[in-house]
């Protein structure tokens, strides 16, 4: 390929590839000549800068084409070696990765969530020990105890009656002509 036609856009798809309307376009003299020189420099020394001008863009030109030339070289390189560029990024993630873990600020703060695990972890357990204690130390109480005897006379006044072939709840007027005594509070 010439490297005159070379594309120099190192964002470019198609590097390497100029297109006909993307071309470098060097600073033309002749507007040059036109603008007013800078006060203090003589015409001599006006010229030498924009000779030397042409000549340091031109080296531009040249080194962009050589970096284009060594850019798909590159390229062809990792191509014949099987390198892609999905495994160099997969490469670059495991040793970017790999470096965090092996980071001070990475072990500081892991070892900070551990301790904070273990001492949550511990926390709970006493709180669940408590509970577990406090409704241990109710269910011996007077009062559940009380409780628990009058959910079991009503749960067998419901289950025998059910059993005697009645599946109706005893009524709140009784048999009729009995009064209900009115039951003590809890």
């Amino acid at each position: 390929m010439d490297s005159a036609g070379q594309d120099i856009n190192l964002n470019s798809p198609n590097k390497g590839l100029l297109s006909d309307s993307m071309t470098d376009v060097p600073v033309d003299t002749g507007v040059a000549a036109r603008t007013p020189a800078v006060e203090g420099l003589t015409e001599a020394e006006e010229e030498e800068l924009r000779a030397e001008l042409t000549k340091v863009e031109e080296e531009i030109v040249t080194l962009r084409q050589v970096l284009a030339a060594k850019e798909r070289h590159c390229g062809e390189l990792k191509r014949r070696l099987g390198l892609s560029t999905l495994g160099e990024l997969k490469q670059n993630l495991s040793r970017s990765w790999h470096d965090v873990q092996v980071s001070n600020a990475y072990k500081k703060t892991q070892e900070t969530l551990s301790q904070a695990g273990q001492k949550t972890s511990a926390a709970l357990s006493t709180v669940g020990s408590a509970i577990s204690r406090k409704l241990g130390d109710m269910r011996n109480s007077a009062t559940f105890k009380s409780f628990e005897d009058r959910v079991g006379t009503i749960k067998s006044k419901v289950v025998g009656d059910r059993e005697n072939g009645s599946d109706n709840l005893p009524s709140s007027a009784g048999s009729g002509d009995k009064p209900l005594s009115d039951p003590a509070p809890f």
